[in-house]
């Protein structure tokens, strides 16, 4: 719970799965977030230059795995985060076959795991339909993560004072009105950092994807490892481009949230 300037409480989402996302209000120089940046980038940069003819070529042999990467991750997120909205207000609906329909999707797709689920679409489905490793990727990634962002866009709208809904309603809105214009604009300040920290749990499962020869980051590392043996310096470069990407992430959100709370205030 937090306390409002007007003294009431408002239920705030909690972080679960995925990275720290920093604290906007923390403007210290040295926090953890820089220290494990400025570490994450110095250890790489200075591994390439003591040992170049490992470190450096795993270096230059990555970047088309990047791109894939983050193509994968892009695409779930624009797929994903429609759907979450989508389930969540399914989650809230006074229809009672929408609710539980919503419902049923989010206890399954919660019960079943990311790789499982990575694996049914590429290879059972393929019985009746072909389709890409990258779309594969993309339609069980989205579908997941939509469950759960379902879960956090419902959290985030149910945390909002029915005052504001009542008030909305005596004004002459609609409920969609109401729900575009009102609510979800209030419910963003507390849906956005759970959200993001989704976004950056889904660029790192996309290395899952790796197990259908999709040539992502982590899949142009086994392909690096397959020629040279080099397993402790290849892996320890994904590691570390991981976390320098998964931090700048979090960061962004931080900036994001930042700036929500700054127009808040205002």
């Amino acid at each position: 719970m937090e306390e409002k300037k007007d003294g009431s409480k408002a239920n705030i989402v909690m972080v679960t799965d995925g990275a720290s996302v920093p604290d906007p209000r923390e403007w210290r120089i040295i926090n953890a977030w820089s220290i494990a940046l400025m570490g994450a980038i110095g250890l790489l940069c200075t591994l390439c230059v003591v040992w170049p003819d490992s470190y450096l070529r795993i270096l230059l042999y990555l970047p088309d795995g990047i791109l894939i990467t983050f193509k994968i991750t892009l695409l779930a997120i624009c797929c994903a985060v429609p759907l979450g909205l989508i389930t969540g207000l399914g989650r809230i609906s006074r229809n009672r076959c929408i609710n539980l329909l919503a419902s049923t999707y989010v206890e399954i797709i919660r019960g079943i795991p990311l790789l499982v689920q990575i694996f049914y679409i590429y290879y059972a489905l393929s019985r009746f339909i072909q389709v890409s490793g990258i779309t594969s990727a993309v339609v069980a990634i989205s579908f997941c993560y939509g469950a759960y962002m379902g879960e956090v866009f419902r959290a985030g709208i149910s945390a909002i004072n029915k005052g504001q809904t009542e008030a909305a309603r005596s004004l002459g809105f609609n409920r969609f009105q109401t729900m575009r214009l009102v609510i979800l604009p209030q419910a963003m300040r507390t849906i956005l950092p759970p959200v993001g920290n989704e976004c950056i749990a889904m660029l790192k499962d996309t290395s899952l994807v790796s197990i259908m020869a999709v040539p992502d980051m982590m899949q142009r590392a086994r392909s690096f490892v397959g020629t040279t043996y080099l397993y402790f310096e290849t892996y320890t470069m994904v590691a570390l481009l991981y976390l320098i990407i998964t931090l700048l992430l979090s960061k962004a959100v931080s900036i994001m949230e930042s700036r929500l709370n700054y127009y808040d205030a205002k």
